[in-house]
């Protein structure tokens, strides 16, 4: 479609900032919506500082990311929610890559345990959660599975299928016992979800699982692990979350 400028987007010339599996990595690392330093990202990048600071200017050539001098350290992030969207778009396109030695199978390992999804929870821990809910009936309309042959959900994608909403006793619960905004408790609008692409059950996703994963982090209920975008349970976490460790 032309912009409004009157031209076609050049969607080639931003896609070459995806085309290189280091960058792509430094992208990866920040979807979680945090800031970081580029040492951190060249670590991710498994790069040298100089060559980092060659693809971190690309990706702020294209507006993929942004940068915020703190100190003697500049932090970058992704630049908008759009960036989160392609990636999630190409994520579900990709092949995937196999686990061929120790590093890549801890990553994988803390991933699937518990990890955020686009700032949501996801991950074995995610789909208990869900579950978790579903069970106590503070969201209805579905049973939380993902079936191998469903024609319209598939899995590492949003859901469409079901349609999930918020009870009354649910809203009331999240209130009271995590203090999630009144804002995101709409019980008259279908809920959003994800297909776990490791637990193949589904995840609470949009603006309510946001508000739930933000709330834990702010109760201290989670805490974000070494690799990029995996999270655990902290001991109060487990204190307070018990039905979560079932």
């Amino acid at each position: 479609m032309p912009t409004a400028s009157g031209g076609d987007p050049e969607i080639a010339q931003v896609a070459t900032a995806f085309a290189d599996p280091r960058r792509v990595r430094v992208l990866m690392a920040l979807a979680d919506g945090r800031a970081l330093p580029a040492g951190r990202l060249a670590e991710e990048a498994g790069v040298s500082a100089s060559t980092v600071s060659n693809h971190l200017a690309i990706l702020l050539g294209h507006g993929l990311v942004t940068a915020q001098q703190q100190g003697r350290h500049r932090y970058y992030r992704l630049a908008s929610g759009d960036v989160e969207g392609v990636l999630e778009a190409l994520a579900r396109l990709a092949p995937r890559e196999p686990v061929t030695s120790l590093r890549a199978h801890t990553r994988a390992a803390a991933l699937r345990s518990a990890r955020t999804c686009y700032r949501h929870l996801a991950g074995e821990l995610g789909v208990r959660l869900f579950r978790g809910m579903l069970d106590q009936k503070w969201i209805v309309g579905g049973d939380g599975v993902h079936h191998a042959d469903d024609p319209v959900d598939r899995l590492s994608a949003p859901g469409r299928k079901d349609l999930y909403r918020l009870t009354d006793e649910g809203g009331e619960a999240l209130a009271a016992e995590w203090g999630v905004k009144d804002s995101v408790l709409r019980t008259d609008k279908p809920l959003r979800y994800c297909i776990d692409w490791t637990e193949q059950a589904h995840h609470l996703a949009g603006p309510l699982g946001t508000a739930v994963t933000d709330r834990f982090f702010e109760l201290g209920y989670l805490a974000r692990g070494r690799v990029p975008r995996s999270v655990r349970l902290t001991p109060r976490g487990q204190d307070e979350l018990t039905w979560l460790q079932r």
